[in-house]
């Protein structure tokens, strides 16, 4: 099965600014970087998988298709107590303890990074079993570098020496068994 796997286009927030579960407005440039990625992709999936934020809603909608399955497995990480708030405002001990160990640390009433991967480990297992022949996933890049780490059994800990951009496109061959998977492009 071709998986085509993307990442929602800018947000209109800064970097300084920490949000996973969020919906957060996209940037100005939004229609231009929607047609952009309509003229990069097929459109012939057999499924369509989208998580449930508008950010990546939004995106589906303007690349017009339609049929669309929503997946909270696709969720980008929650971040609890920390969404939307500025990561220098953050209680830095909290914060210098998830960093230290952000596999296992859950944000403040949010998750930790093992339950996102286990959440795309579970969704990927369960994609393999269908028949599709092409799918495509709207997600997020936490998402997106698990989708990596599952596909290349790497450790979790290495999982943000992984870039993901905008828009950026992943496209996998999933085989029914893990060993076959392989890495088709990066875009």
């Amino acid at each position: 099965m071709e998986v085509y796997i993307i990442r929602h286009t800018p947000v209109a927030i800064g970097k300084d600014t920490c949000y996973g579960q969020s919906n957060v407005p996209l940037a100005d440039t939004f229609l231009q970087d929607a047609e952009k990625l309509k003229n990069q992709l097929p459109n012939d999936f057999d499924a369509i998988y989208c998580s449930p934020l508008e950010r990546c809603k939004d995106l589906a909608t303007a690349l017009e298709y339609t049929s669309i399955h929503i997946d909270n497995a696709l969720l980008e990480m929650n971040f609890g107590d920390w969404e939307n708030k500025k990561w220098n405002d953050l209680n830095q001990e909290d914060l210098n303890n998830w960093m230290t160990d952000f596999v296992k640390v859950k944000t403040p009433n949010g998750e930790n990074l093992i339950e996102l991967f286990d959440r795309v480990k579970q969704f990927l297992d369960n994609l393999r079993k269908q028949q599709h022949k092409k799918v495509l996933l709207i997600t997020h890049a936490g998402v997106i570098r698990c989708v990596w780490t599952y596909l290349l059994q790497i450790p979790l800990t290495n999982i943000f020496k992984i870039p993901v951009d905008y828009g950026q496109k992943l496209i996998i061959n999933l085989s029914t068994e893990h060993n076959l998977d392989s890495i088709k492009k990066i875009g």
